[in-house]
């Protein structure tokens, strides 16, 4: 859209009143807890949504992030103007159910132009129930959450009247991520086998014949994309549910253990996870943790989490290897940080931001066990970290 719907209150507090003039037009609204009002257009589901809202720098990709339970709880915000372009299709998700609350758009909804597009992305909201808005002064609104940091929301595309003030509130009132257990909302329902490998153009998905070595994997909000890695590396993987115990992940008599990717507070996760990890950890098994497993892997060797002021969230992050020296270029999405200066004796930081100096991965000194916060998966993003899994592997292989 070329017309300006986006207006600020340039509250920090929802105690402003939020402004209540409406361009022209527009039928839908995203409604900050601040009272801050970002006009525009609807599209996807008729219907609203509540959550925190994030911004994500991908130039591609945007089905895979869309599926990436790791959103649970949030909107996103497609920082790039053109979404829809290639369209979806039954291939490129990460999970069945999306767990993301809703999405921001600049520009309209893009036709699809792509040999690979089964379904025009409006149309795959819709069967998905989630609601977006296009004509957002993206921009304007990225700046708001970078100045401010993260902002509770919520998403008003109803087709019918808007109520400002009743938006700004419900907003204020919702929780927050903080706290939250979202791993338990995202989680598989029951153990199962793991066998589909990565895709090849004019092939597809390949599938494990001959698998070297065995994997439990601990679904946290696992991406399929990982799993697929796993399998490629010739892994055989066996998903179990987050709140399985130490002595039932055991049972499989697994050679090594992955601790995926997840929406939420790892604290609060880490409440049932944590004494899992470290019974696991004990058991001197070689670990792999991503994301949320990266967090709460630290958390087991007693290092403490926070939550960032606005996240990582893209797939063009810089991303420093301590031992080699190599900046490698990585897909994130995470809101929470491994506090470096309570890492314990012992634990070592492997790699480093380049955006902010966070920490982006550790290892245990005496334990054959690491775990990075970025995903080198690459679904989507770079493959510049697709050498972690062979790390992995042949931890398995010297045990």
């Amino acid at each position: 859209m070329t017309d300006a719907l986006s207006t600020s209150a340039g509250a920090k507090t929802a105690s402003k009143k939020p402004p209540t003039n409406r361009p022209p037009r527009a039928d839908a609204a995203l409604v900050l807890a601040d009272g801050s009002v970002f006009w525009g257009h609807g599209a996807g589901a008729k219907t609203g949504a509540i959550g925190e809202v994030c911004f994500n720098t991908s130039l591609t990709g945007y089905q895979e992030i869309l599926t990436d339970p790791s959103y649970a709880g949030q909107i996103i915000t497609f920082t790039f103007p053109h979404i829809g372009n290639v369209g979806t299709n039954a291939e490129d998700i990460e999970t069945i159910t999306p767990a993301v609350r809703g999405c921001i758009l600049s520009a309209d909804i893009t036709e699809p132009a792509n040999w690979r597009a089964g379904q025009h992305l409006d149309d795959w909201l819709k069967s998905h129930n989630l609601p977006a808005i296009t004509g957002i002064d993206t921009r304007r609104l990225t700046r708001h959450i970078r100045e401010f940091g993260f902002a509770n929301s919520t998403i008003i595309n109803s087709g019918e009247g808007v109520d400002i003030n009743k938006a700004a509130q419900d907003a204020a009132d919702w929780p927050g991520l903080e706290g939250m257990d979202l791993a338990k909302d995202v989680t598989c329902a029951q153990t199962y086998d793991w066998d589909e490998s990565v895709w090849a153009l004019g092939q597809g998905y390949g599938t494990l014949a001959e698998p070297k070595y065995h994997v439990v994997a601990i679904d946290f909000g696992a991406k399929r994309n990982i799993l697929r890695c796993l399998a490629a590396a010739e892994c055989k993987v066996t998903v179990v549910p987050a709140a399985t115990s130490a002595e039932d992940i055991l049972v499989h008599q697994p050679d090594g253990v992955f601790l995926s990717n997840g929406p939420g507070d790892p604290t609060a996760t880490g409440q049932y996870a944590v004494p899992t990890i470290q019974a696991l950890i004990e058991k001197d098994l070689p670990i792999f943790g991503i994301c949320l497993g990266h967090q709460m892997l630290a958390l087991a060797l007693g290092a403490t989490t926070s939550k960032m002021h606005h996240g990582h969230r893209g797939a063009n992050h810089p991303v420093k290897d301590l031992a080699t020296g190599r900046v490698e270029t990585t897909s994130q999405n995470h809101g929470f940080v491994v506090e470096r200066e309570c890492l314990p004796q012992g634990v070592t930081e492997t790699h480093t931001s380049l955006f902010d100096g966070t920490l982006e991965g550790i290892k245990s000194e005496d334990k054959p066990v690491f775990s990075v916060q970025h995903h080198p998966e690459a679904s989507p993003g770079p493959q510049d970290s697709h050498y972690l899994f062979d790390r992995f592997v042949a931890m398995m292989g010297g045990k």
